[in-house]
Protein backbone atom coordinates (compact mmCIF):
# COMPACT_ATOMS: atom_id res chain seq x y z
CA UNK A 1 0.00 0.00 0.00
CA UNK A 2 1.39 3.50 -1.09
CA UNK A 3 1.80 6.07 1.87
CA UNK A 4 0.97 9.24 1.70
CA UNK A 5 4.54 11.26 0.61
CA UNK A 6 6.30 14.52 0.34
CA UNK A 7 8.32 14.18 -2.79
CA UNK A 8 10.89 16.26 -1.79
CA UNK A 9 11.67 14.22 1.29
CA UNK A 10 11.35 10.60 -0.09
CA UNK A 11 13.49 11.69 -2.76
CA UNK A 12 16.12 13.01 -0.54
CA UNK A 13 15.79 9.57 1.88
CA UNK A 14 16.40 7.53 -1.14
CA UNK A 15 19.33 9.26 -1.97
CA UNK A 16 20.81 9.21 1.78
CA UNK A 17 19.85 5.76 2.31
CA UNK A 18 22.28 5.53 -0.97
CA UNK A 19 25.14 7.52 0.93
CA UNK A 20 24.85 5.16 4.13
CA UNK A 21 25.35 1.99 1.95
CA UNK A 22 28.25 2.95 0.75
CA UNK A 23 29.98 4.66 3.77
CA UNK A 24 33.02 2.33 4.96
CA UNK A 25 31.54 1.99 8.66
CA UNK A 26 31.40 -1.70 9.65
CA UNK A 27 32.38 -2.69 6.04
CA UNK A 28 36.18 -3.39 6.23
CA UNK A 29 36.59 -6.82 7.79
CA UNK A 30 40.41 -7.32 9.43
CA UNK A 31 39.53 -10.38 11.57
CA UNK A 32 40.74 -12.67 8.78
CA UNK A 33 43.70 -11.19 8.15
CA UNK A 34 46.89 -12.42 9.92
CA UNK A 35 49.15 -10.13 11.86
CA UNK A 36 52.25 -9.74 10.87
CA UNK A 37 55.71 -10.11 12.23
CA UNK A 38 56.82 -6.53 11.22
CA UNK A 39 54.95 -3.45 11.05
CA UNK A 40 51.37 -3.00 9.65
CA UNK A 41 51.17 0.15 7.68
CA UNK A 42 47.72 1.62 6.27
CA UNK A 43 47.65 4.11 2.83
CA UNK A 44 44.55 5.10 1.92
CA UNK A 45 43.77 7.58 -1.22
CA UNK A 46 40.33 8.70 -2.29
CA UNK A 47 37.55 10.97 -1.07
CA UNK A 48 36.70 8.07 1.48
CA UNK A 49 40.37 8.36 2.23
CA UNK A 50 39.92 9.25 6.23
CA UNK A 51 36.77 7.37 6.43
CA UNK A 52 38.20 3.82 5.30
CA UNK A 53 41.54 4.75 7.56
CA UNK A 54 39.62 5.41 10.64
CA UNK A 55 37.47 2.66 10.42
CA UNK A 56 40.81 0.66 10.56
CA UNK A 57 41.90 2.27 13.21
CA UNK A 58 38.91 1.03 15.47
CA UNK A 59 38.92 -2.61 13.91
CA UNK A 60 43.09 -3.18 14.30
CA UNK A 61 43.93 -4.02 17.59
CA UNK A 62 47.53 -3.21 17.82
CA UNK A 63 50.12 -0.55 16.64
CA UNK A 64 49.04 1.09 13.49
CA UNK A 65 50.49 3.80 11.47
CA UNK A 66 50.38 5.29 7.17
CA UNK A 67 49.10 7.94 5.85
CA UNK A 68 45.35 8.86 4.18
CA UNK A 69 45.34 10.80 1.15
CA UNK A 70 42.32 12.36 0.68
CA UNK A 71 40.24 16.14 -0.57
CA UNK A 72 40.34 18.85 1.10
CA UNK A 73 37.81 19.32 4.04
CA UNK A 74 37.27 15.76 3.84
CA UNK A 75 39.83 14.21 6.86
CA UNK A 76 39.00 13.52 9.88
CA UNK A 77 40.87 13.57 13.23
CA UNK A 78 42.70 10.10 13.41
CA UNK A 79 44.65 9.37 16.20
CA UNK A 80 47.55 6.67 14.41
CA UNK A 81 47.06 7.66 10.69
CA UNK A 82 48.54 11.05 9.48
CA UNK A 83 45.62 12.68 7.35
CA UNK A 84 46.63 14.90 4.17
CA UNK A 85 44.54 16.62 2.06
CA UNK A 86 45.10 17.86 -1.66
CA UNK A 87 43.55 18.90 -4.64
CA UNK A 88 40.75 17.29 -6.61
CA UNK A 89 40.15 17.07 -9.65
CA UNK A 90 42.46 18.67 -10.50
CA UNK A 91 46.26 17.46 -9.02
CA UNK A 92 47.99 20.22 -6.94
CA UNK A 93 51.25 19.96 -5.55
CA UNK A 94 50.49 18.82 -2.36
CA UNK A 95 49.01 15.81 -4.05
CA UNK A 96 52.59 15.21 -5.64
CA UNK A 97 54.42 15.46 -2.14
CA UNK A 98 52.01 13.32 -0.68
CA UNK A 99 52.27 10.59 -3.39
CA UNK A 100 56.04 10.59 -3.32
CA UNK A 101 55.73 10.72 0.38
CA UNK A 102 53.57 7.44 -0.20
CA UNK A 103 56.02 5.43 -2.64
CA UNK A 104 58.31 5.97 -0.40
CA UNK A 105 56.71 4.63 2.48
CA UNK A 106 55.90 1.40 0.18
CA UNK A 107 59.79 1.03 -0.80
CA UNK A 108 60.40 0.73 2.67
CA UNK A 109 58.59 -2.07 3.75
CA UNK A 110 60.09 -5.93 4.48
CA UNK A 111 58.38 -9.29 3.73
CA UNK A 112 58.02 -9.07 7.95
CA UNK A 113 55.12 -5.80 6.95
CA UNK A 114 51.87 -5.35 6.14
CA UNK A 115 50.00 -2.64 3.60
CA UNK A 116 46.63 -2.29 4.01
CA UNK A 117 45.98 -0.01 0.85
CA UNK A 118 42.21 1.90 1.48
CA UNK A 119 40.88 2.97 -2.23
CA UNK A 120 38.24 4.84 -3.18
CA UNK A 121 37.30 7.19 -5.83
CA UNK A 122 39.34 10.57 -6.13
CA UNK A 123 42.52 8.66 -5.51
CA UNK A 124 43.55 9.27 -9.47
CA UNK A 125 43.89 13.47 -9.07
CA UNK A 126 45.27 12.72 -5.43
CA UNK A 127 47.82 10.67 -6.31
CA UNK A 128 49.60 12.46 -7.95
CA UNK A 129 52.98 11.58 -8.73
CA UNK A 130 54.37 11.97 -12.21
CA UNK A 131 56.84 9.09 -13.89
CA UNK A 132 60.60 10.43 -14.14
CA UNK A 133 60.84 12.23 -16.97
CA UNK A 134 57.07 14.06 -17.10
CA UNK A 135 56.15 17.41 -16.33
CA UNK A 136 54.27 17.52 -13.66
CA UNK A 137 52.82 21.23 -15.04
CA UNK A 138 51.87 19.45 -17.86
CA UNK A 139 49.99 16.82 -16.42
CA UNK A 140 47.92 18.94 -14.05
CA UNK A 141 47.12 20.42 -17.93
CA UNK A 142 46.41 16.83 -19.52
CA UNK A 143 43.91 15.53 -17.00
CA UNK A 144 42.14 19.17 -16.79
CA UNK A 145 41.69 19.12 -21.10
CA UNK A 146 40.42 15.02 -20.23
CA UNK A 147 37.77 16.30 -17.47
CA UNK A 148 36.43 18.86 -19.83
CA UNK A 149 37.29 16.20 -22.98
CA UNK A 150 33.95 14.62 -22.59
CA UNK A 151 36.34 11.38 -22.11
CA UNK A 152 34.55 8.13 -19.44
CA UNK A 153 36.21 7.92 -16.43
CA UNK A 154 38.10 4.22 -17.74
CA UNK A 155 39.66 6.75 -20.78
CA UNK A 156 41.05 9.26 -18.28
CA UNK A 157 42.44 6.68 -15.86
CA UNK A 158 43.94 4.93 -18.85
CA UNK A 159 45.55 8.31 -19.79
CA UNK A 160 46.14 8.39 -15.94
CA UNK A 161 47.89 5.05 -15.02
CA UNK A 162 50.68 6.01 -17.75
CA UNK A 163 52.14 9.37 -16.36
CA UNK A 164 52.13 7.84 -13.15
CA UNK A 165 54.69 6.63 -10.69
CA UNK A 166 52.41 4.97 -8.41
CA UNK A 167 48.74 3.98 -10.07
CA UNK A 168 48.33 0.56 -12.46
CA UNK A 169 49.57 -1.20 -10.20
CA UNK A 170 52.92 0.14 -9.35
CA UNK A 171 52.19 1.20 -5.50
CA UNK A 172 52.15 -2.48 -5.06
CA UNK A 173 55.07 -3.25 -6.83
CA UNK A 174 56.93 -1.15 -4.52
CA UNK A 175 55.84 -2.84 -1.03
CA UNK A 176 56.88 -5.90 -2.76
CA UNK A 177 57.82 -8.39 -0.89
CA UNK A 178 55.57 -6.80 1.88
CA UNK A 179 52.19 -8.61 2.14
CA UNK A 180 49.51 -6.26 0.69
CA UNK A 181 45.64 -6.06 1.46
CA UNK A 182 43.24 -3.78 -0.36
CA UNK A 183 39.72 -2.88 0.52
CA UNK A 184 38.29 -0.77 -2.57
CA UNK A 185 34.85 1.64 -2.78
CA UNK A 186 33.73 1.42 -6.20
CA UNK A 187 32.86 4.16 -8.40
CA UNK A 188 33.19 3.62 -11.87
CA UNK A 189 31.51 1.34 -14.29
CA UNK A 190 31.59 -2.75 -13.43
CA UNK A 191 33.37 -1.78 -10.37
CA UNK A 192 36.48 -2.71 -12.64
CA UNK A 193 39.17 -2.17 -9.80
CA UNK A 194 42.35 -1.34 -12.01
CA UNK A 195 39.84 2.04 -12.95
CA UNK A 196 38.89 3.01 -9.05
CA UNK A 197 41.52 5.64 -8.34
CA UNK A 198 43.63 3.96 -11.35
CA UNK A 199 44.49 0.69 -9.85
CA UNK A 200 47.75 2.06 -7.68
CA UNK A 201 47.55 -2.40 -6.12
CA UNK A 202 45.98 -3.85 -9.73
CA UNK A 203 47.51 -5.08 -12.60
CA UNK A 204 46.82 -2.73 -15.40
CA UNK A 205 45.85 -4.55 -19.23
CA UNK A 206 46.15 -1.21 -20.83
CA UNK A 207 49.00 0.01 -23.07
CA UNK A 208 50.30 3.21 -24.15
CA UNK A 209 49.11 3.08 -27.37
CA UNK A 210 46.01 3.11 -25.97
CA UNK A 211 46.97 6.11 -23.66
CA UNK A 212 48.00 8.16 -27.33
CA UNK A 213 44.77 7.10 -29.37
CA UNK A 214 42.50 8.69 -26.34
CA UNK A 215 44.70 12.23 -25.89
CA UNK A 216 44.58 12.03 -30.31
CA UNK A 217 40.98 11.10 -30.17
CA UNK A 218 39.77 13.77 -28.28
CA UNK A 219 42.19 16.41 -29.78
CA UNK A 220 44.36 17.14 -26.80
CA UNK A 221 47.67 18.35 -27.35
CA UNK A 222 50.64 17.38 -25.86
CA UNK A 223 54.78 17.94 -25.69
CA UNK A 224 57.11 16.10 -28.18
CA UNK A 225 58.51 14.64 -24.94
CA UNK A 226 55.29 13.11 -23.82
CA UNK A 227 54.74 11.75 -26.92
CA UNK A 228 57.67 10.06 -26.81
CA UNK A 229 57.71 9.02 -23.48
CA UNK A 230 54.40 6.78 -24.23
CA UNK A 231 55.77 5.73 -27.86
CA UNK A 232 58.49 4.00 -26.21
CA UNK A 233 56.59 2.68 -24.00
CA UNK A 234 58.11 4.36 -21.04
CA UNK A 235 54.48 4.05 -19.23
CA UNK A 236 54.13 0.73 -19.37
CA UNK A 237 53.08 -1.09 -16.74
CA UNK A 238 54.16 -3.87 -14.34
CA UNK A 239 53.71 -7.39 -15.58
CA UNK A 240 50.32 -8.97 -14.82
CA UNK A 241 52.35 -11.97 -13.52
CA UNK A 242 54.28 -10.33 -11.16
CA UNK A 243 54.15 -11.86 -6.96
CA UNK A 244 52.82 -8.74 -6.09
CA UNK A 245 49.65 -8.95 -7.24
CA UNK A 246 47.97 -11.33 -5.60
CA UNK A 247 43.47 -11.28 -6.20
CA UNK A 248 42.36 -12.92 -3.00
CA UNK A 249 43.96 -10.14 -1.36
CA UNK A 250 41.54 -7.33 -3.11
CA UNK A 251 37.84 -6.57 -1.23
CA UNK A 252 35.46 -4.57 -2.92
CA UNK A 253 33.12 -2.66 0.36
CA UNK A 254 30.82 -0.50 -1.27
CA UNK A 255 29.58 -0.14 -4.69
CA UNK A 256 26.61 1.57 -6.70
CA UNK A 257 24.85 -1.45 -7.26
CA UNK A 258 24.51 -2.02 -3.51
CA UNK A 259 23.35 1.86 -2.29
CA UNK A 260 20.54 1.43 -5.45
CA UNK A 261 19.86 -1.73 -3.95
CA UNK A 262 19.08 0.10 -0.46
CA UNK A 263 17.40 3.04 -2.07
CA UNK A 264 14.77 0.70 -3.72
CA UNK A 265 14.54 -1.51 -0.63
CA UNK A 266 13.58 2.49 0.88
CA UNK A 267 10.95 2.94 -1.43
CA UNK A 268 9.34 -0.29 -1.22
CA UNK A 269 8.97 0.79 2.56
CA UNK A 270 6.93 3.43 1.27
CA UNK A 271 5.25 1.48 -1.24
CA UNK A 272 6.60 3.33 -4.34
CA UNK A 273 7.73 0.82 -7.01
CA UNK A 274 11.39 0.88 -8.00
CA UNK A 275 13.10 0.27 -10.93
CA UNK A 276 16.66 -0.39 -11.43
CA UNK A 277 17.93 0.75 -14.82
CA UNK A 278 21.53 0.53 -14.46
CA UNK A 279 24.59 1.01 -12.04
CA UNK A 280 27.26 2.33 -14.66
CA UNK A 281 25.22 4.42 -16.87
CA UNK A 282 27.61 6.74 -18.91
CA UNK A 283 27.40 9.18 -21.79
CA UNK A 284 26.88 12.69 -22.14
CA UNK A 285 24.41 13.78 -19.16
CA UNK A 286 22.18 15.74 -21.70
CA UNK A 287 21.99 12.64 -23.88
CA UNK A 288 21.37 10.73 -20.75
CA UNK A 289 18.38 12.63 -19.83
CA UNK A 290 16.74 12.49 -22.83
CA UNK A 291 16.65 8.69 -22.65
CA UNK A 292 15.36 8.94 -19.44
CA UNK A 293 12.93 11.21 -20.31
CA UNK A 294 11.48 8.92 -22.83
CA UNK A 295 11.63 5.99 -20.38
CA UNK A 296 9.62 8.20 -17.80
CA UNK A 297 6.61 9.34 -20.72
CA UNK A 298 6.50 5.81 -21.53
CA UNK A 299 5.36 4.89 -17.74
CA UNK A 300 3.14 7.94 -17.97
CA UNK A 301 1.19 6.90 -20.98
CA UNK A 302 1.23 3.00 -20.58
CA UNK A 303 2.24 2.35 -16.92
CA UNK A 304 5.09 0.45 -18.64
CA UNK A 305 8.22 -1.04 -17.81
CA UNK A 306 6.83 -0.51 -14.44
CA UNK A 307 3.10 0.87 -12.61
CA UNK A 308 2.47 4.57 -11.41
CA UNK A 309 3.99 5.03 -8.54
CA UNK A 310 7.13 4.19 -9.15
CA UNK A 311 10.88 5.50 -9.25
CA UNK A 312 13.43 5.07 -11.55
CA UNK A 313 16.96 4.40 -9.63
CA UNK A 314 19.90 4.70 -11.82
CA UNK A 315 23.81 5.30 -11.12
CA UNK A 316 27.46 5.83 -13.02
CA UNK A 317 29.30 8.81 -14.55
CA UNK A 318 27.72 10.67 -16.92
CA UNK A 319 29.66 13.13 -18.79
CA UNK A 320 30.38 17.05 -20.04
CA UNK A 321 31.76 18.44 -23.11
CA UNK A 322 32.69 21.60 -22.46
CA UNK A 323 33.99 23.61 -26.27
CA UNK A 324 35.98 26.81 -25.76
CA UNK A 325 33.46 28.67 -28.37
CA UNK A 326 30.25 28.37 -26.22
CA UNK A 327 31.22 32.13 -24.53
CA UNK A 328 31.34 32.46 -20.81
CA UNK A 329 31.17 29.45 -18.52
CA UNK A 330 28.52 29.26 -16.02
CA UNK A 331 28.87 27.07 -13.34
CA UNK A 332 27.77 23.67 -13.99
CA UNK A 333 27.97 19.54 -12.59
CA UNK A 334 26.79 16.65 -14.23
CA UNK A 335 24.28 15.93 -12.23
CA UNK A 336 23.20 19.76 -12.71
CA UNK A 337 22.84 19.94 -15.88
CA UNK A 338 21.53 15.89 -16.09
CA UNK A 339 18.64 17.30 -14.20
CA UNK A 340 18.09 20.90 -16.44
CA UNK A 341 17.94 18.87 -19.60
CA UNK A 342 15.81 16.30 -17.84
CA UNK A 343 13.50 19.44 -17.19
CA UNK A 344 13.61 20.58 -20.44
CA UNK A 345 12.47 17.65 -22.14
CA UNK A 346 9.79 16.38 -19.87
CA UNK A 347 8.38 19.69 -19.41
CA UNK A 348 5.84 20.27 -16.40
CA UNK A 349 2.70 18.52 -17.34
CA UNK A 350 2.98 15.46 -15.62
CA UNK A 351 3.69 14.44 -11.66
CA UNK A 352 7.15 14.02 -12.21
CA UNK A 353 9.75 14.49 -9.05
CA UNK A 354 14.07 13.93 -10.08
CA UNK A 355 16.62 14.05 -8.12
CA UNK A 356 20.58 13.84 -9.01
CA UNK A 357 23.55 13.92 -7.06
CA UNK A 358 27.14 12.83 -6.39
CA UNK A 359 27.35 10.66 -3.58
CA UNK A 360 30.50 12.01 -2.44
CA UNK A 361 28.60 15.25 -1.86
CA UNK A 362 30.36 17.04 -4.49
CA UNK A 363 28.70 17.51 -7.78
CA UNK A 364 31.92 18.20 -10.00
CA UNK A 365 33.89 20.87 -8.59
CA UNK A 366 31.41 22.32 -7.02
CA UNK A 367 29.95 22.81 -3.22
CA UNK A 368 26.13 21.14 -3.73
CA UNK A 369 25.74 17.15 -4.08
CA UNK A 370 23.26 18.18 -6.79
CA UNK A 371 19.59 19.60 -7.11
CA UNK A 372 15.91 18.39 -7.65
CA UNK A 373 13.23 19.23 -9.96
CA UNK A 374 9.57 19.17 -9.70
CA UNK A 375 6.87 19.46 -12.05
CA UNK A 376 6.20 23.54 -11.18
CA UNK A 377 10.35 23.67 -12.21
CA UNK A 378 9.92 25.53 -15.73
CA UNK A 379 7.14 27.65 -15.25
CA UNK A 380 8.55 28.85 -12.07
CA UNK A 381 12.17 29.44 -14.10
CA UNK A 382 9.93 31.31 -16.68
CA UNK A 383 8.40 33.85 -14.02
CA UNK A 384 12.14 34.13 -13.23
CA UNK A 385 12.86 34.60 -16.81
CA UNK A 386 15.54 31.60 -16.54
CA UNK A 387 15.71 30.33 -20.38
CA UNK A 388 16.45 26.39 -20.05
CA UNK A 389 18.05 26.54 -22.95
CA UNK A 390 20.86 29.67 -22.47
CA UNK A 391 21.39 27.98 -19.00
CA UNK A 392 22.10 24.56 -20.49
CA UNK A 393 24.22 25.91 -23.67
CA UNK A 394 26.56 27.56 -21.47
CA UNK A 395 26.81 24.63 -18.48
CA UNK A 396 25.29 27.01 -16.07
CA UNK A 397 22.92 24.43 -14.40
CA UNK A 398 24.38 25.07 -11.21
CA UNK A 399 23.11 28.86 -11.54
CA UNK A 400 19.58 28.01 -12.43
CA UNK A 401 18.56 25.85 -9.88
CA UNK A 402 20.15 28.33 -7.37
CA UNK A 403 18.23 30.89 -8.40
CA UNK A 404 14.79 28.40 -7.88
CA UNK A 405 16.72 27.41 -4.50
CA UNK A 406 16.57 23.91 -5.61
CA UNK A 407 20.01 22.79 -4.93
CA UNK A 408 21.18 19.62 -2.53
CA UNK A 409 23.84 20.17 -0.23
CA UNK A 410 25.54 17.80 1.82
CA UNK A 411 28.86 18.74 2.48
CA UNK A 412 31.33 16.05 2.19
CA UNK A 413 29.89 12.28 2.69
CA UNK A 414 33.67 10.49 3.30
CA UNK A 415 32.63 7.61 0.43
CA UNK A 416 32.18 7.74 -3.33
CA UNK A 417 29.72 5.44 -5.35
CA UNK A 418 29.66 7.74 -8.21
CA UNK A 419 26.10 9.52 -9.33
CA UNK A 420 22.67 8.68 -7.78
CA UNK A 421 19.54 9.14 -9.76
CA UNK A 422 16.06 9.16 -8.60
CA UNK A 423 12.95 10.07 -10.51
CA UNK A 424 9.24 9.77 -9.02
CA UNK A 425 6.26 9.46 -11.30
CA UNK A 426 3.01 9.60 -9.90
CA UNK A 427 -0.36 8.70 -10.85
CA UNK A 428 -1.97 12.18 -12.28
Amino acid sequence: MTKVIDPDLFLRSLFDRAVDAALPSGKIDLTPVEKPKGKVVVIAAGKAGASMAAEVEKQWPDKVSGIALTRYEHGLPLKKIRVIEAGHPVPDEQGESAAREILALAHSLTENDLLICLISGGGSALLSLPSDGIDFAEKKKINKALLKSGATISEINTVRKKLSAIKGGRLAVAAWPAKVMTYMISDVPQDDPSVIASGPTVPDTTSCAEALRILDGYQISVSQTLRAFLEAEKGAPPEASHPAFDPESLKMIATPQVSLQAAAQAAREHGIEPLILGDSIEGEARDVALVMAGIVRQIVDYDEPVKKPCVILSGGETTVTVSNDIGPLGRGGRNAEFLLAFCQAIGSEHPVYALAADTDGIDGTEDNAGAICRPDTIARAARLGLKTDEYLKQHNAYGFFQSLNDLIFTGPTRTNVNDFRAILILPE
